[in-house]
């Protein structure tokens, strides 16, 4: 059973389940709801969390994109009860584009990675 937080205190738990993370907002530096979590993508191998991905813009979950952050770009702010990012809406907005193989394109992780200017996860 999961123990209730007071907003502002650091968490009880310094774990957290996969499937908690699902639905988590994210924010901007600047505070703006940029999205929600809708997955996390664990690299087999390592073991190492590649990317927190983010369901970002549509309206009512109808029109919305998914983009897939590294996860180190992402940290837990308690008063949030969300992440919080350094990436603004026009980073993501001009991402790079999601190929339909990029769960095993090394080269558009690189690019991911490259233009989020964060070190490679493997």
């Amino acid at each position: 059973m999961q123990q209730a937080q007071t907003p502002g205190t650091r968490p009880i738990h310094t774990m957290v389940s996969s499937a908690d993370v699902n639905g988590t907002d994210v924010f901007s530096p600047v505070g703006d709801h940029l999205g929600k979590i809708d997955h996390l993508m664990i690299d087999k191998v390592s073991g190492n969390i590649a990317y927190a991905v983010l369901s970002f813009g549509g309206f009512l979950g109808l029109g919305a994109t998914q983009h897939p952050l590294p996860w180190r770009k992402l940290s837990y702010d308690v008063t949030k009860g969300g992440y919080v990012t350094d990436i603004t809406k026009a980073q993501l907005e001009g991402a790079p584009e999601l190929p339909q193989d990029w769960l095993d394109n090394h080269e558009y992780a690189r690019k991911s990675y490259d233009y989020y200017g964060i070190p490679y996860y493997w």
